[in-house]
């Protein structure tokens, strides 16, 4: 057995019966990055080995003392990082999750009766346990999970940490991301973490936590395996060593079986991919294969061995994991006395919108935190019923309008309350008339009785604005610019009644600048044919797609009309019915402010021929110097005019109206006369525009 051990970056990989082995590449991660880094890596060493010691010495006197030990308790932080997706798992299951946790560390799994007979006189109640914090690191009271919105969640590897990070000496933190650097969780070591605090913490895809929702039974097993690398357990088949920064992947037939976990009683083995309980290696009757530590993904238990390990783990000052269950911090973060007191009532809905007829029944769901609630009294002004006690009541709307939201809660003597205004939208059956012009000159709301907004956060929302319009003085924006979150907007529009009218032209007018030339900010049109019924998107418009101007480093006011682009959206026939309806989602990344006005549905004039008519069409090269080539297919014979415009807007060149043939054509523009920059060359029939972004470099 080796004495001198790296503590390992393990990426936790277990699959459920349908799935193959997902690769564990955390071993080799880790050790391009020590390597790449010696006095990092010169630092972990130090630590492992302080912390080993340290660990020998105790589990010697927890042996030898053979005395009833006292239950840790860790409080925990989950922080959802999402992009809207099912990775935004529900507070349920997350407690789910943390309840499994705890049955794992505490031998009180109702499967433990399965475990492997000669394993089960050292299955331990390893007298640990974990707690959601109820008080923040500010003070303030806390559900304990945070929400935050960022493309990061489909990368999920460190870079997660740097979005949020609590004390880690106070808090365990939990990064549930939509995909955990292509594996099921990830963990640092306790020597790591004290070498790069901000790398503390366990990452886990939301798939693999609790039973419920996205997870299930078999795959929550993960979160306790990395609980288990988080207070300093190896893989049960051993780990890496400090010369060469060796490291043994699961499952290696040909791997050293004296090669092992540090840990006196899980017995040596090649580590195990399947639920084999008949699974024997290294000489052994039969291998501890359903132990946490192992990836058989019937992981259940903790040994003696492995408990007097983590309990060392937690006595000792690497990494802060001895401050963690401290009386005085454990009072600090909410955990001594659970659940601790009232703090918010909060509530969610299975929806927003609903009609006045057919699908209006909305499921609302009690979430509020903390304290033992004792009774609830939610109010329903224009549903039915109208009130309720129940924590998941079910109400149905039928009366077109915008209603609030109020639930009040109880525990003993203390109350909290909170009220959501315009939260319910109840759409009309009869559409507004067709033709449909909009351009807020007499909106006066934003939240009924005809366009609804709705944010997916609590940053900003769509909202009504005089800074600027196309026509009068009104639009409506979304104030974006000192926005650093990743956020999404809806703006939903009337019914409209297109029934009559199987051909439309619908066009509308937007501005916007972008921040810088990095920010990827996202505008999309989606339509549907019903009241509620699927969305199918039209347009989608992102990063330099979007800008109608130059980035700007300032907050964007539109100036003038050369500001403003014009967009049309193709309905097909089959969405012209008696309840048609769009909406625009702007998902911020970086960006800016973005401006809307003028939008107008009528009868088509040919307007949405020309993006019908043209296909195929590409310029190139991009970026161009002295010439650029154009080439695109008509389905039918047609005039047009081709014009190069400068970012303000400004025509710089034109070839005049031409007729160009049905089939495909090609054609080259000459650049020489223009300096170097960002052009857009837009093609014109004289009724609608098809604008493509060009680069000139000289």
């Amino acid at each position: 057995m080796r004495t001198l051990l790296l503590s390992s970056l393990l990426l936790f990989s277990i699959r459920s019966f349908s799935q193959e082995p997902l690769h564990c590449g955390a071993d080799e991660m880790r050790i391009a990055t020590l390597k790449a880094n010696p006095k990092i890596a010169e630092a972990v060493i130090k630590r492992d080995a302080q912390l080993e010691a340290f660990t020998k010495k105790y589990v010697e006197d927890f042996y030898n003392k053979r005395t009833p030990t006292a239950t840790y308790t860790i409080p925990l932080v989950f922080h959802v990082i999402h992009n809207f997706g099912n990775e935004n798992i529900s507070r349920a299951q997350i407690l789910d999750g943390i309840n499994i946790l705890n049955q794992t560390f505490r031998k009180q799994r109702p499967d433990t009766a399965s475990i492997v007979a000669a394993f089960k006189p050292i299955h331990a109640d390893c007298d640990i346990e974990f707690r959601l914090a109820t008080i923040d690191p500010d003070g303030n009271c806390t559900s304990g999970i945070n929400r935050i919105s960022s493309p990061l969640t489909t990368i999920g590897d460190h870079s997660v940490k740097s979005l949020i990070q609590w004390p880690p000496d106070k808090y365990l933190n939990v990064y549930v991301v939509a995909n955990a650097a292509g594996l099921a969780g990830h963990c640092v070591w306790p020597a790591d973490a004290d070498s790069i605090p901000s790398w503390d913490g366990i990452v886990i895809s939301h798939n693999y936590v609790g039973s419920i929702g996205t997870s299930n039974y078999t795959q929550s097993v993960a979160f306790a395996h990395e609980c288990g690398h988080y207070l300093n357990l190896q893989h049960i088949w051993g780990g890496n060593n400090v010369p060469g920064f060796y490291f043994y992947p699961c499952a290696d037939t040909a791997k050293d079986c004296n090669i092992d976990d540090l840990v006196a009683d899980t017995p040596p083995t090649i580590g195990w991919q399947s639920c084999n309980l008949n699974g024997a290696s290294c000489g052994n009757a039969v291998d501890n294969v359903q132990n946490a530590m192992d990836y058989s993904y019937c992981n259940k238990m903790f040994t003696y061995g492995q408990k007097a390990r983590m309990h060392a783990c937690l006595n000792d000052t690497i990494a802060g994991r001895n401050n963690l269950w401290q009386t005085a911090n454990l009072i600090a973060t909410g955990t001594y006395d659970i659940p601790g007191p009232l703090c918010q009532a909060d509530f969610t809905s299975n929806k927003t919108v609903v009609c006045e007829t057919g699908g209006n029944q909305i499921t609302f769901t009690n979430t509020s935190f903390n304290g033992n609630i004792s009774s609830l009294q939610w109010s329903f002004p224009g549903g039915s019923p109208s009130g309720s006690t129940v924590s998941s009541p079910v109400v149905t709307y039928s009366t077109a309008g915008s209603y609030p939201v109020t639930l009040k809660v109880f525990s003993g003597t203390d109350s909290a309350e909170t009220t959501r205004n315009n939260m319910i939208s109840v759409l009309p059956n009869t559409g507004n008339a067709f033709p449909f012009s909009e351009s807020f000159e007499s909106t006066s709301s934003l939240n009924g009785p005809l366009w609804f907004s709705n944010s997916f956060d609590t940053v900003n929302s769509w909202q009504l604005s005089t800074d600027a319009a196309f026509t009068g003085s009104h639009s409506v924006m979304l104030n974006n610019f000192n926005n650093s979150m990743m956020t999404k907007d809806e703006l939903y529009s009337p019914v409209i009644d297109l029934s009559a009218s199987p051909n439309i032209s619908f066009t509308f007018k937007y501005a916007f600048a972008r921040k810088d030339t990095i920010s990827q900010d996202q505008l999309q049109v989606y339509i549907t044919k019903t009241c509620t019924g699927a969305y199918v998107p039209r347009i989608s418009l992102i990063g330099s797609a979007l800008e109608t101007v130059a980035p700007q480093n300032t907050p964007f006011i539109p100036a003038s009309g050369l500001d403003w682009r014009q967009v049309s959206v193709n309905v097909p026939a089959l969405y012209c019915t008696a309840n048609f309806r769009f909406k625009f989602i702007f998902t911020s990344k970086g960006g800016n402010n973005i401006y809307i006005d003028d939008i107008n549905i009528d009868t088509s004039t040919g307007l949405e021929e020309l993006s019908e008519n043209v296909s195929g069409l590409s310029l190139y090269p991009n970026p161009a110097s002295e010439e650029l080539n154009v080439s695109f297919d008509l389905n039918t014979t047609k005039s047009m005019n081709i014009i190069i415009t400068n970012v303000l807007g400004q025509n710089v060149q034109e070839s005049g109206m031409s007729i160009f043939n049905k089939g495909q054509n090609k054609l080259s523009l000459d650049l020489r006369q223009l300096k170097s920059g960002v052009y857009f060359v837009k093609f014109s029939d004289g009724k609608q525009e098809i604008t493509r972004k060009c680069i000139i470099q000289k």
